[in-house]
C-alpha cells in the first residue's frame, strides 16, 4: 500500500506548491508524470498484488479530497497573474495529466464501490470534470456491453481516437440516461429521481462558481482542464479496449467477458500511479474487487508500453495502428 501512497500523492504536492510558487515545481511536477514514471517502468516491470491492504479506502477518500483542492487551486493560478505563460502551460500540462489519470482511476474505483459514500464520493470527482454521466454509463453499459458494437466506449480495430472520443462522448452521455431511465422503471420510480439531474445541475452550478469567484479567465481555465481530463479518461477506454470483441454464440449472444477482452500493462510505477487501472481485464472479471487486490491474468493480452505511453501514441493514428492493429489481429485470430 505504500506504493500507491508515495506515487499518487507525490505529484498532488507538488502541483499545489507549483500552483502557488511556480518555477521549478511545475517541472518537477511535469517530469514526475512523464519522464521519472517512465524511467521507472523501464527498471522495474511487475510487482505482486498488495493483498495485505485489500481495500484501500483511505486513501481513495484522501485521493479525492485532494482532487476538489488541486482543482480549485490550479484553475485560480491558471486565471491569476502571479505564473508566467510557461508556467501557466507547465502546470496546466501536469495538473491535467492528474486529474485525467489518478483522479480519474480514483474515481473509476469509488463508483465501484458498494457504500453510497464512497460512490457518491466518486461521482462528484467525475462531476468536477464535467463528466458526470461517466458514472452511469460505466457501470450499467460498459461493464455489460464491453466488446461488443452496443458499448460506445469499446474501441473498434482501425478507428483512429479522434473518430473514437465524439462517438464515445456522445454515446456513454445517451446509454447511460438511458440505462438509468430503465432502471428507474423497474424500481417504480419517476424519471426526474435520475442523477443526470446531479451531473448536469452540479456540472451547471460549478462553472457557475468559477465565472463569479474568477470571471472569464477563471471559467475558461476550468473547462479547459475539464476537457484535457476527460480526453485521457476517453484515451483510456480507446487503449484498452481497441480491437478486442466478444464473439458470438448460437444463441445470438456474445460471449462471457474474459480475460481476452481488455489489453492490460505489467508495467510497476505507472500501475501504481493509476491504482492498478492498468490491470484490467481483472477488473472486469470482477468489478467489485478493490484495486490493490488486482492481478495479471497470464491469458491476457499485453500492450506492447505503459499505459500512459500508449496513450500518447494513441494520438498519432498511422503509428498507434503500426503498432497495435497486429496485436489486436493476433487475439482475434487466436
Amino acid at each position: 500500500m505504500r506504493l500507491f501512497t508515495i506515487a499518487t500523492l507525490a505529484p498532488v504536492g507538488l502541483i499545489a506548491v507549483g500552483a502557488v510558487q511556480g518555477g521549478v515545481w511545475i517541472a518537477l511536477a511535469v517530469l514526475y508524470l512523464t519522464a521519472f514514471t517512465g524511467a521507472l517502468d523501464r527498471m522495474v516491470r511487475h510487482i505482486p498484488p498488495d493483498s495485505a491492504f485489500p481495500s484501500g479506502d483511505t486513501l481513495a477518500v484522501t485521493l479525492a479530497i485532494a482532487h476538489f483542492g488541486l482543482l480549485v487551486l490550479s484553475v485560480a493560478a491558471l486565471a491569476g497573474h502571479a505564473l508566467t505563460p510557461v508556467e501557466k502551460t507547465g502546470l496546466f500540462f501536469a495538473a491535467g495529466l492528474f486529474f485525467g489519470q489518478v483522479s480519474n482511476a480514483n474515481a473509476h474505483e469509488l463508483i465501484h464501490r458498494g457504500a453510497r459514500p464512497l460512490h457518491r464520493l466518486g461521482m462528484w470527482v467525475y462531476i468536477t470534470l464535467l463528466f458526470g454521466h461517466h458514472t452511469s454509463a460505466h457501470v450499467l453499459v460498459h461493464h455489460r456491453h464491453v466488446a461488443t458494437p452496443a458499448d460506445p466506449n469499446t474501441s473498434r480495430r482501425g478507428e483512429s481516437f479522434y473518430r473514437f472520443a465524439l462517438r464515445a462522448w456522445v454515446g456513454s452521455f445517451r446509454k447511460g440516461y438511458t440505462a438509468e431511465a430503465a432502471r428507474l422503471r423497474r424500481i417504480k420510480r419517476a424519471a426526474w429521481h435520475t442523477p443526470y439531474v446531479i451531473y448536469i445541475g452540479g456540472a451547471a452550478l460549478l462553472l457557475l462558481g468559477a465565472y463569479m469567484t474568477g470571471g472569464r479567465r477563471a471559467l475558461i481555465a476550468y473547462v479547459a482542464l475539464a476537457g484535457y481530463a476527460q480526453m485521457q479518461l476517453l484515451l483510456s477506454d480507446y487503449v484498452q479496449h481497441y480491437g478486442l470483441m466478444r464473439g458470438t454464440g448460437a444463441d445470438g449472444k456474445p460471449h462471457p467477458v474474459g480475460p481476452r477482452h481488455s489489453w492490460n500493462s505489467p508495467h510497476w510505477f505507472s500501475s501504481a500511479l493509476l491504482l492498478n487501472a492498468t490491470r484490467h481485464s481483472d477488473h472486469h472479471a470482477h468489478p467489485a474487487r478493490p484495486y490493490p487486490a488486482l492481478t495479471l491474468p497470464k491469458d491476457a493480452p499485453m500492450l506492447p508500453r505503459p499505459l500512459p505511453l500508449m496513450a500518447g501514441i494513441a494520438l498519432i493514428p498511422p503509428l498507434w495502428r503500426r503498432i497495435m492493429d497486429p496485436c489486436a489481429a493476433r487475439w482475434r485470430d487466436a
